[in-house]
């Protein structure tokens, strides 16, 4: 698996014909210039993809930052606003017409045009808003505010409930906390039998277990650091990392993952750390 297959420029294809980059910045929880210079960094770095929401209020600095790159010097491969993979999520389930005006809001505050992929955020809210609120979706995709529609923090019952509504278009991916101490190996394997993409937040499990004797002497192992180990473990069980930073140095070594391979055994060791450690939010068993 070591080589190119998981460089910044490697896309994944996607349930619906098209296909997304391997590895996006996530900017959750940045503001301002803060998040203009990760955003600006990651793309000179070879990043072709970013993570935003309308929870994290900052779509407007994600879209001006990446319209700026497109238009600069820095662009010297004549990159267009197609080569860059923007995404967002819907704050509230609330009904379908809040819905459809929110997604017209987040095309308007990125000025990019449309969203390449928009999510549901989470399940809260219950089934009949969640239903009313992916028809909004399949109606943005048809009048092409939207090119794929996904979820986020959706557990199998939530998933299943969607999926037994017969929807016209079946979600693309599922965003959800996953890293070696929380593999959610249920949830994942329910998307991978129905051709889900699982994109990963929190990656990097917040820094929270960096230290952890076995990351740590793996890492040593592939002469790597943390950060990129458990990086190569997300993509090389198929899933989208997201890992996040707002330093330049970091947003570069969090993407430089090719040149190794973590083997079968040590990626068994890293699989069995899992200890259900969740770092932020957990929607996945809501009503």
């Amino acid at each position: 698996m070591a080589g190119n297959q998981f460089s910044l420029g490697s896309r994944i294809k996607l349930s619906n014909g098209l296909s997304m980059p391997r590895i996006h910045l996530g900017v959750y929880l940045t503001s301002g210039r803060e998040t203009i210079d990760a955003v600006r960094w990651a793309l000179e770095a070879g990043y072709r993809a970013i993570d935003s929401a309308q929870m994290y209020h900052n779509e407007k600095e994600v879209g001006s930052s990446i319209q700026s790159f497109l238009s600069g010097s820095s662009n010297t491969t004549g990159l267009k606003r197609e080569d860059i993979h923007f995404t967002s999520k819907l704050a509230n389930n609330t009904n379908y017409d809040a819905a459809r005006r929110s997604i017209k809001q987040s095309v308007k505050q990125s000025g990019l045009g449309y969203i390449d992929l928009f999510l549901l955020h989470s399940p809260y809210g219950g089934k009949a808003k969640r239903l009313e609120c992916w028809r909004a979706i399949e109606d943005a995709i048809d009048d092409g505010e939207i090119k794929t529609g996904g979820i986020s923090n959706f557990g199998v019952k939530h998933m299943q409930e969607l999926l037994d509504s017969q929807p016209r278009i079946h979600p693309a991916v599922n965003q959800v906390e996953v890293h070696p101490f929380n593999t959610r190996t249920e949830i994942t394997t329910y998307c991978r039998d129905r051709g889900i993409v699982v994109e990963a937040y929190a990656p990097l499990a917040r820094a929270l277990r960096m230290q952890h004797p076995i990351i740590s002497s793996l890492a040593k192992k592939y002469s790597v650091g943390p950060a990129q180990l458990m990086i190569r473990w997300s993509l090389q069980h198929g899933f989208v990392p997201l890992p996040k930073s707002v330093s330049k140095g970091r947003i570069e070594a969090n993407g430089a993952v090719d040149s190794f391979e973590i083997d079968g055994e040590d990626m068994e060791a890293m699989d069995g750390l899992d200890e259900y450690l969740v770092t932020d939010w957990d929607p996945v068993d809501c009503d």
